[in-house]
């Protein structure tokens, strides 16, 4: 179960149509993208990177990705949650020695 934090709760709205990828990662980290449309048409996108205990390692929340349609969106952020969470998992590593 994943903890949320602020960013996630502030973007969240389900009565919005979404898509979403979610994904656990070779390292054990877990990644949710998240894209819907507006009210007004804009495509935007949620980032979370969550540990494999659960707490949030990354959350960022995008209120317009111009020119993108929800698919290319989603792909484009997949592709970042992926290099967040390897990074993360490099950067602890190092700094639990």
């Amino acid at each position: 179960m994943w903890k949320r934090g602020e960013v996630f709760w502030q973007w969240a709205d389900p009565t919005l149509h979404h898509r979403t990828h979610d994904e656990t990662l070779d390292c054990g980290n877990c990644i949710d993208v998240q894209v819907r449309l507006s009210r007004t048409g804009a495509t935007q996108m949620f980032i979370g990177v969550y540990a494999k205990e659960g707490q949030a390692l990354f959350e960022e929340a995008f209120d317009n990705c111009p020119g993108d349609t929800m698919s290319r969106a989603l792909v484009w952020g997949v592709a970042k949650a992926k290099e967040v969470a390897v990074f993360k998992q490099g950067y602890d590593a190092q700094h639990s020695q």
